[in-house]
């Protein structure tokens, strides 16, 4: 995968978007191009947890069929139950078989082994949207560190889910805020995202909007590493005041 250099300039943001939208309109496989809307995308997660849990369930009361996933799915049928009648729960296998759209959304620990075990299959995919940070509490203080010096997860994941079409979103907001801050009254929150691939990221925009948050694009997957918990973007933020921050960013 090729990683491109980014402006943080509002010109270059909305230019990108517009060759994204065209170019996912024939990048995307048949069952995404033939959509009457966005809600008959498929989406599933890897990985169920609080944030999976509440990305995928968040997108399943808009209508979007979602699968969550986890090598328990028995465990899943209080989630299941509460995001409603368009969900269900599978394995990882199920839902990399199901999904149009691939929500990451493990430790990041896992990244490594889901690369070699379902790479080929998520490259086809239009767009993993990478939720999962490196947590010095969780995956250890060496791993973080690693990762630090291998450009930060955006280009690691890339490098271990190689030819995918990675879009990282939903790193630093807090999983219990998402539902309240949907769709709230005036300026919406914004969300920070990062991708090199156009059509991801016209793709995974046309999702967060629709969620009722506003993309924006602060570079591409090298500047991921900007979005995790305890950095600038971390929280909540209008999307103005994200473009502030990512101008000040290197």
């Amino acid at each position: 995968m090729t990683n491109t250099s980014f402006s943080t300039s509002r010109r270059e943001f909305i230019d990108l978007l517009t060759v994204g939208l065209a170019l996912a309109s024939v990048a995307a496989p048949r069952a995404l191009a033939q959509a009457s809307s966005l809600s008959s995308i498929k989406i599933a997660t890897i990985g169920a947890g609080r944030e999976g849990g509440a990305l995928g369930t968040l997108f399943a009361k808009m209508g979007h069929p979602v699968l969550f996933s986890s090598r328990h799915p028995e465990t899943l049928k209080d989630l299941v139950a509460a995001a409603g009648p368009t969900a269900r729960a599978g394995t990882v296998a199920d839902a990399v078989a199901f999904g149009d759209v691939i929500l990451l959304v493990v430790p990041y620990t896992a990244v490594e082994q889901i690369g070699r075990d379902f790479g080929a299959a998520l490259a086809a995919k239009p767009l993993i949207l990478d939720v999962s940070n490196p947590i010095p509490a969780r995956d250890g203080q060496d791993l973080v560190n690693r990762i630090a010096s291998e450009g930060g997860p955006g280009l690691v994941t890339a490098r271990l889910l190689k030819g995918a079409r990675i879009v990282r979103a939903f790193n630093a907001i807090n999983y219990a805020s998402l539902e309240k801050l949907a769709h709230r009254p005036g300026e919406p929150v914004g969300i920070p995202i990062a991708g090199d691939d156009p059509s991801a990221i016209a793709l995974a925009s046309r999702l967060i909007q629709e969620a009722g948050f506003e993309p924006v694009l602060i570079g591409g997957l090298a500047k991921g590493k900007y979005l995790v918990p305890r950095t600038p973007l971390a929280g909540v933020h209008t999307p103005a005041e994200i473009r502030q921050i990512a101008a000040t960013l290197g």
